[in-house]
């Protein structure tokens, strides 16, 4: 994937806030791959618990952020939960946010 595409698509996904923690999903380490081919989007991704009662809500915006931007036709949201989300998947500005440093 270009560099430039990837910008775009983490621009968009850090303006998308988990809504137990005020933090961006891609900060908190929620995105763990983005494949582009020929305009179709792959992005796997996690919670912070297998059982997030708003897991069906994030994905659609996920998904509809995605297809937002004009190079993705079409974006497929794929959940894992391998290898478990942790604390050290955040970046340092999550963990600044949350006054973890």
């Amino acid at each position: 994937m270009k560099q430039e595409l990837e910008d775009k698509l983490v621009a968009e996904l850090k303006t998308i806030y988990d809504p137990e923690i005020p933090v961006n999903i891609y900060d908190l380490g929620l995105i763990y791959n983005l494949k582009e081919e020929s305009g179709k989007l792959e992005v796997e991704m996690t919670l912070t618990a297998p059982g997030c009662p708003v897991a069906d809500s994030i994905i659609a915006e996920i998904k509809q952020k995605m297809e937002q931007v004009d190079e993705i036709s079409e974006a497929t949201i794929n959940l894992v939960f391998d290898p478990p989300w942790t604390m050290e998947m955040m970046t340092e500005e999550a963990k600044l946010e949350l006054g973890m440093l």
